[in-house]
């Protein structure tokens, strides 16, 4: 590592203040404190409960809208009273202080755009939006949430009388290509890629941290349990993402 003194916090801190074109990449892990659950931990991940294939799945939703949506209802009844917390707060906080370029996602929760975070790339899309696969209408998420509230099982675009989809990237889906392009340029545009809450092992996002070491810039990592780059990163916090985040902002100059 190239910095070797100080606490891990303090050589976080100096990473950044150094950095001159650093971005923020998060998973599931930042959005833990704010009360929902990540999909893979042992015992308590949203997978361990059901099976994705068919509940997420794009071919889940086109062969039984109903069932789809007793599930992803269930998820945005939850998300609607959810906001964000400490730890999206301070990635807003870094952008404030110009420290960080943006923030790729790989959440569809917009907790980052609530905190304040203003450069945003959710690369599997958001839940702000549900989409009509025939006419490429929009409905808003309140919108949506009021037709769920109503006893509606599937909401329908007004136009078409078709189900809407979350305009997520379900099982089955490509990632936006937009999404994906702004993510590379930035991942190869970085010196520093700070990683936090994710175990980057989903890819294509999980190779964005490896183009930014080949384009010479550096990564750090603010996760608990292993990822495939612990041993490319100049740092790792393994603590609680409130705390560990809290330490990088109070050793900041």
């Amino acid at each position: 590592m190239s910095f070797a003194t100080g606490t891990s916090a303090a050589v976080l801190a100096e990473l950044l203040a150094s950095a001159e074109r650093a971005v923020v990449l998060t998973g599931a892990g930042i959005s833990v404190p704010s009360g929902i659950p990540d999909f893979r931990t042992p015992g308590k991940g949203l997978w361990e409960k059901v099976d994705p294939m068919k509940v997420a799945h794009i071919d889940a939703f086109r062969r039984s809208p109903d069932e789809f949506w007793t599930f992803y209802g269930q998820r945005f009844a939850m998300l609607s009273e959810i906001g964000p917390n400490p730890a999206h707060d301070a990635v807003a906080e870094l952008e404030r202080r110009g420290l960080v370029r943006g923030v790729i996602t790989q959440n569809i929760d917009r907790l980052h755009r609530a905190a304040g975070s203003q450069t945003v790339i959710e690369v599997h899309g958001s839940i702000e939006w549900c989409v009509c696969e025939m006419c490429g209408g929009k409905v808003g998420f309140d919108d949506v949430r009021a037709i769920l509230t109503s006893g509606t099982p599937t909401p329908e675009c007004a136009t078409c009388i078709s189900p809407l989809k979350p305009n997520v990237v379900l099982f089955g889906e490509m990632l936006p290509e937009d999404a994906m392009a702004d993510a590379t340029a930035l991942a190869a545009e970085a010196d520093l890629m700070l990683c936090i809450g994710s175990s980057l092992e989903v890819y294509p996002v999980a190779g964005l941290p490896g183009l930014t070491l080949d384009k010479g810039g550096r990564i750090a990592l603010i996760t608990q349990g292993p990822t495939p780059y612990d041993r490319e990163c100049e740092v790792k916090l393994a603590g609680d993402v409130v705390e560990e985040l809290d330490a990088v902002l109070a050793a900041l100059p």
